[in-house]
């Protein structure tokens, strides 16, 4: 497996997920805006709807379905590697300190689980009785949780050069993109084949970018969203590894309105075969500035990029990008279904292989206008998963694809 991608639609082989755990046990109507949610999803139901979901992957392309907390826990039998990510994660409480004691309490496991689902003072006192926790209350968070985590597109990207490792915007999806860089920088099945491209080496606080604003155009361009969670800093970066690596010639920063339903570039639109995209109708409408990267020069083994601002929309880039492109409309164009299946991301669907795709089934006119486009759709329950407001692309991290 060499962790490069060149399509967003090739036949699926290798993909990561995360199965929703303790960590969305851990909100409630009082804290589940500042743990960045919406709403507070029933664990049990969103457990058997992810199972649904990873077992049609398997199913439907005999990939291979990496569950995160597997690969975590194989890293952190490292101890300097779980010290570190302890000591880190109790760094936003002021109990670093802390970190050899719960080592030396709970299995690697139970670290695990508790680096992902976070805990509270009250259930380290039951370990360590008489901890001294300052001015925290009982039921404060020594660590918060991560219940963001099933969403796994956002912790990084694998691009056609290598993989950009995110730095969330939020700090409370910091831990998420630090436990998937640990994974990948150290786990036996993927350290040897990383390239990887952002942050660069010594680059400290690096600018702000996340894995749903990264999507392959073709195995020559890349489109990065500027959004809420995406800087324009970051995108430089990354278009500058990108290109220097040599593999991409183009990377399209693409410019989105600061409104919840653009949150990132694939809730705006996804790639489902060579000549298809399902887009949000709105989006092409209100995406109308762009700008290019491409290479200048290498000199002196500094990349050297130039970048032009182009008068042009976003459907115009995709037209040129992408030859005789057809556009599938969310909802098939009706105004007003297309608005109520974008806030469940109906444009969000998780291409499997070439017009094929995972789908919400409460997303039923995109999905019956995909069926007429000739696109096998495959449905999964979406009761419990779509209150997290991200879809199946959201909760997949592809590794492996057949190349096209």
């Amino acid at each position: 497996m060499n962790l490069r991608l060149n399509s967003e639609f090739g036949t699926l082989k290798a993909v990561l997920m995360h199965r929703p755990g303790k960590e969305i046990d851990r909100l409630t109507p009082y804290n589940k805006e500042f743990l960045l949610f919406d709403d507070v999803p029933y664990l049990e139901a969103l457990q058997k709807e992810h199972d649904t979901f990873s077992n049609l992957i398997k199913t439907s392309t005999g990939a291979m379905v990496y569950q995160l907390r597997e690969l975590l826990i194989r890293v952190l039998y490292d101890e300097q590697i779980l010290l570190n990510l302890m000591r880190d994660s109790l760094r936003r409480s002021g109990l670093s300190h802390l970190a050899e004691a719960i080592l030396e309490r709970y299995s690697t496991a139970e670290c695990a689980g508790i680096l992902t689902g976070g805990l509270k003072i009250h259930e380290l006192k039951r370990k360590i009785p008489n901890l001294n926790s300052g001015e925290l209350m009982d039921y404060a968070f020594a660590i918060s949780p991560c219940p963001n985590l099933y969403f796994q597109r956002d912790p990084m990207a694998v691009t056609p050069g290598g993989i950009i490792f995110s730095s969330m915007k939020m700090e409370g999806r910091q831990r998420e993109a630090d436990l998937l860089r640990t994974i990948f920088e150290n786990h036996p099945d993927f350290k040897e084949n990383i390239n990887k491209l952002y942050p660069a080496e010594g680059m400290h606080s690096p600018p702000s970018i996340e894995g749903g604003d990264i999507i392959i155009l073709s195995n020559k361009a890349v489109a990065i969203g500027n959004s809420e969670r995406t800087d324009e800093k970051a995108i430089y970066h990354a278009a500058k590894a990108l290109l220097g690596e040599g593999t991409v010639e183009r990377v399209y920063e693409v410019h989105l309105p600061q409104k919840r339903q653009y949150m990132h570039l694939d809730t705006v639109f996804t790639i489902l075969d060579e000549n298809l995209a399902l887009t949000y109708p709105d989006a092409l409408n209100s995406v109308l500035q762009t700008s290019l990267y491409t290479l200048k020069e290498i000199r002196e083994d500094k990349v050297i990029i130039k970048r032009d601002v182009l008068k042009e929309s976003l459907l115009t880039i995709l037209e040129r990008e992408i030859p005789h492109l057809e556009i599938l409309h969310t909802a098939d164009g009706n105004p007003d279904y297309a608005m109520r299946e974008q806030w469940f991301d109906g444009a969000n669907v998780f291409a499997i292989g070439p017009r094929r795709v995972i789908s919400y089934n409460r997303n039923i006119h995109t999905n019956r206008a995909l069926r007429q486009m000739g696109v096998e759709v495959l449905e999964i329950p979406s009761s419990e998963l779509s209150r997290g407001l991200g879809g199946p692309r959201c909760m997949t991290m592809p590794l492996s694809r057949s190349r096209v």
